[in-house]
């Protein structure tokens, strides 16, 4: 059967937005899938790419949620950056557009968060985007100082529909600077992929992407994850004609998903 080769898999990633929960609404099938993966031992992260919020705000909203998930088995593209930057310069100074949540983010690993002669400019995905932190930005941008954005995504699902997510930001930045980001970290990009195989120690064949979003969750299969396309966030159908990326599979939703790896 083509789903057993998902009996291989040793550790799973899955996304968060349109994927278990959209907004403050968890999604039919994302509980009893944990629950399965606990029972079988098998080890989980949550992967996402929504900068917006810290690895504790998501920890206390999943709880809130009904899912009693630790901190520690959360990853976002914020950690992934401050992990990136870290590399490259520790204690750099950092001007960023960030929402309160990525800025603690980053100065919990060490670095200096200033208005002035910046070493590296930041963009996140900023729900308290003002047009003052974006003219500032684009000033940067066009000095030419390193421009690192912690992640693509164009629109952010939510209960309701789509808010813009970084990617909108992006190309409002490139379209006043003529400039794109340097290194761009999350999902489906390399930094975050070499910080997942670092933090889960597995390597990319034994892991498994849970998500909704072509370009970024399945776009992983790239590198030699397993990618599972969930129809209930960003993703319709007729998107896959499109899109350069193909998943291995394609469910409707994770309840689906669940329903046929409990029986695996």
């Amino acid at each position: 059967m083509e789903f057993d080769r998902l009996k291989d898999i040793r550790c799973f990633l899955l996304d968060m937005d349109g994927t278990v929960c959209l907004g403050e609404k968890l999604l039919k099938g994302a509980r009893d899938f944990i629950d399965l993966l606990s029972e079988r031992d098998t080890p989980f992260y949550f992967l996402t790419n929504n900068s917006s919020r810290s690895r504790i705000d998501y920890a206390q909203k999943l709880n809130r949620l009904g899912l009693p998930v630790p901190e520690t088995q959360i990853f976002t593209s914020g950690e992934a950056t401050a992990i990136y930057l870290k590399k490259h310069k520790e204690g750099a100074r950092l001007f960023t557009v960030a929402t309160p949540s990525l800025e603690e983010e980053f100065q919990s690993h060490g670095f200096e968060l200033v208005e002035e002669d910046p070493d590296y400019v930041v963009i996140g995905f900023d729900t308290t985007l003002t047009y003052k932190k974006l003219w500032k930005l684009c000033d940067f941008v066009r000095e030419g100082r390193p421009y690192i954005a912690t992640h693509p995504d164009i629109n952010c699902p939510t209960e309701t529909g789509f808010m813009p997510d970084i990617g909108s930001m992006i190309a409002l930045v490139a379209s006043s600077t003529g400039r794109e980001p340097d290194v761009i970290v999350g999902k489906p990009n390399t930094p975050i992929i070499e910080a997942v195989v670092e933090k889960t120690g597995f390597s990319a064949d034994q892991l498994a992407m849970v998500g909704d979003r072509l370009y970024t969750d399945i776009a992983l299969g790239v590198s030699g994850i397993t990618t599972i396309l969930v129809l209930s966030g960003e993703t319709k159908p007729g998107d896959l004609e499109e899109s350069p990326f193909k998943p291995d599979f394609v469910m409707n939703d994770i309840q689906e998903f669940y329903t046929i790896y409990s029986s695996l």
